[in-house]
C-alpha cells in the first residue's frame, strides 16, 4: 500500500498543511523545532488510536492535557487528519478522513469517513461514515459492483465515542475496505531506535520483526538465521562491506535461558558481545535487519539515520532506504545531513518551514530555482548548505 496524500489541520505545529504526490522514498529536512518529528507523530498517533483509543493516543502525544496540547495552540476547531492511499499501483485512490473534537471535556471522534471513487468520474463511494460513535459501513465486496445503490451499508454503534470505527470493524472480513486500512495502519513502523536498548542480553523468546526501539535485535537475528538464512546471509554480506573486519554475527542461547548477540571480527579468535561493539556497528546491523525484513512494513519512518555513521556510508544508506521502498515498503526519513541529502533526488525531498509559530511543508521539485540548480548538476545537500531551501537554516 502507498500513501499518496496527507492533510493536517490543528495537529500541533501544523495549523493547515498538506503533502501531495508523496513518493515511495520521502526525505524531510528542516531546522530543529519545525515539525519533522511531529509529522512522524501523526503516524504513531493513528497507530496508537487504532490499538487503543483516541483518548489514550492524545495523552501519549500530549501528556495529561491531551486534546488541548495536541491541537495547535491558539486555534479552535477539530483536529483533522486526512490520508489518501492505494492498495496497489493501479487500485482506486482511497480517502480516510478523521476529525477529533471535545464534548464535555472529553475527546470524541466527530467524523470518520472512508471513501473512494471507482472510476475517473462521479462522486466517491463512501464505505464508512461515523460520527460520535454511530454510523454505517459497507459489508459486501465491491469489485464487481458498478452501481453505488447495490452497496450493503450496515448500521453500527460503537461502545464509546473515542473509539475509531476502523478499529472494531477491521476485525470482521465483511468490511473489506476497512480491513485493508486497518492492516495498513497496524503495520506502520515508526522507528525510535536506541542503541542502548539493542545491546543488553535478552530473555529467550521469539520475534519476527524489529521493535521500534530495537530491544529485540538478538531475537530477530536468531529468527532470520533459523528461518530465512538467505536473507541473513545478505545482511551479513552488507554489514561486512560497511564495517571492515566483521565476518560473523550470531544470537547465542545461554544455559540461563538468555540470548547473547555476538560479533566476530576476523582479526580475533573470540567474538565480541554486543555491549563491546561500536555504536555504528550495532546501528548499521539493526538498520539492515529492519530494511531486509522478509515482510516489509507498508510504511517505515526513521529519524536522522545519519547519527553514528561516517559520511561516506550515508550514500549507501540512502540507497538501502530507496531499495526498501522499491520492494514495497514506503519510507519517510528526516535528516540534518548534507551528505545524506546529496544522495537523494529533488522529487524525494520536502522541507518544513515554521513561521509565526506554525509549520508548512514544501516540496523541492516544485521550487523552480532548486530544480534549475539540480538540472545543472548541483546536489540537494549542497543547495541546503548554501541556504537555497527557503526558510530552512542548515544545522
Amino acid at each position: 500500500m502507498k500513501l499518496e496524500y496527507l492533510r493536517l489541520k490543528n495537529f500541533k505545529a501544523f495549523r493547515q498543511t498538506e503533502m501531495r504526490d508523496i513518493p515511495n522514498f520521502c526525505v524531510l529536512v528542516g531546522a530543529n523545532g519545525t515539525g519533522k518529528s511531529t509529522l512522524f507523530h501523526v503516524f504513531s498517533f493513528l497507530r496508537e488510536a487504532m490499538s487503543s483509543n483516541i483518548h489514550t493516543a492524545l495523552v501519549k502525544h500530549g501528556g495529561s492535557r491531551g486534546f488541548s496540547e495536541v491541537r495547535t495552540r491558539g486555534c479552535e476547531g477539530d483536529i483533522e487528519i486526512e490520508l489518501k492511499f492505494r492498495e496497489k499501483s493501479r487500485a482506486p485512490l482511497v480517502t480516510y478522513a478523521l476529525s477529533i473534537g471535545e464534548k464535555n471535556g472529553k475527546p470524541v471522534v466527530t467524523r470518520e469517513i472512508l471513501k473512494y471513487r471507482r472510476g475517473s468520474k462521479g462522486q466517491p463511494w463512501q464505505f464508512l461514515n461515523f460520527s460520535h460513535g454511530k454510523g454505517y459501513a459497507v459489508t459486501n465486496e465491491v469489485d464487481d459492483i458498478d452501481d453505488e445503490k447495490r452497496l450493503n451499508r450496515e448500521e453500527q454503534s460503537l461502545k464509546a465515542s473515542d473509539i475509531l470505527a476502523i478499529k472494531g470493524l477491521a476485525q470482521f472480513e465483511k468490511f473489506p475496505a476497512v480491513v485493508a486500512l486497518g492492516e495498513l495502519i497496524e503495520n506502520w513502523h515508526v522507528s525510535d531506535f536506541h542503541i542502548s536498548a539493542a545491546r543488553p542480553e535478552r530473555e529467550a523468546g521469539y520475534a519476527e520483526h524489529l521493535s521500534t526501539e530495537g530491544d529485540n535485535l538478538a531475537l530477530v537475528t536468531e529468527y532470520l538465521h533459523n528461518r530465512h538464512i538467505d536473507v541473513f546471509d545478505t545482511i551479513l554480506t552488507k554489514l561486512s562491506e560497511r564495517v571492515p573486519g566483521i565476518t560473523k554475527v550470531e544470537a547465542k542461547p545461554t544455559e540461563e535461558g538468555r540470548i547473547l548477540l555476538r560479533f566476530q571480527d576476523g582479526a580475533f579468535e573470540d567474538p565480541f558481545l554486543a555491549r563491546y561493539v561500536s555504536d555504528g556497528t550495532i546501528k548499521m546491523f539493526a538498520y539492515l535487519i529492519l530494511l531486509y525484513d522478509p515482510e516489509p512494513h507498508p510504511l517505515l519512518c526513521v529519524e536522522e539515520p545519519e547519527n553514528q555513521f561516517y559520511p561516506s556510508l550515508l550514500v549507501e544508506l540512502a540507497e538501502e532506504f530507496r531499495s526498501y521502498a522499491n520492494r514495497g515498503g514506503q519510507v519517510f526519513v528526516s535528516t540534518h545531513s548534507p551528505d545524506f541529502l546529496n544522495a537523494v533526488e529533488a522529487d524525494e525531498v520536502y522541507w518544513i518551514v515554521k513561521e509565526n509559530g506554525f509549520s508548512t511543508i514544501h516540496r523541492a521539485s516544485e521550487d523552480k530555482q532548486i530544480m534549475s540548480f539540480m538540472q545543472q548538476g548541483d546536489k540537494m545537500g549542497h543547495l541546503w548548505k548554501e541556504g537555497l531551501l527557503q526558510g530552512v537554516d542548515p544545522q
